[in-house]
């Protein structure tokens, strides 16, 4: 697990954009924090470092947003959700297994269903208004390999 304090927008920007270019098919980012952490911002962030020219919003009435990048991004925001089994009609395994890149807000409410991979990065709000503290944690060789990449120890 690692740590970083982000000091304002403009370096959650850059921090999100890095990953994003980082970011390869079939990554699943869940995605959670309070209310106004910063999750559909990190996303934004992300989506632009993967190439996606679109205007990205939080899909929290329509459940899941789709942008062409470099690679296919889907961000759900699965807020709402009373539990993983609100996704089996959705198909979610099309997205989860794909070649895009899956990132899921509120991803803890649906832990149960998220592959082996994912990628958990917690965003929480700092001491200072605009500051904040991103956890990212994993299991396997592509979240340290994205950790290697990022440079943060």
């Amino acid at each position: 697990m690692v740590r970083i304090v982000l000091k304002g927008l403009k370096e959650t920007e850059e921090f999100g954009e890095r990953l994003g270019n980082i970011l390869q098919g079939g990554d699943v980012l869940s995605l959670t924090g309070d209310l106004g952490a910063g999750k559909t911002t990190l996303t934004k962030s992300i989506g632009k470092g993967l190439g996606v020219n679109d205007y990205i919003t939080s899909p929290t009435f329509a459940l899941i947003n789709e942008y062409k990048g470099r690679v296919w991004v889907y961000h759900f925001d699965v807020y709402r959700l009373e539990g993983p089994e609100d996704l089996f009609d959705l198909g979610y395994e099309d997205y989860f297994y794909s070649n895009g890149v899956s990132i899921i807000e509120w991803g803890d409410k649906i832990m149960d269903i998220l592959p082996s991979n994912t990628i958990e990065i917690n965003i929480e709000k700092g001491e200072k208004l605009d500051e904040r503290i991103v956890t990212i944690s994993g299991q396997d060789n592509r979240y340290s390999q994205i950790v290697k990449e990022l440079n943060i120890n």
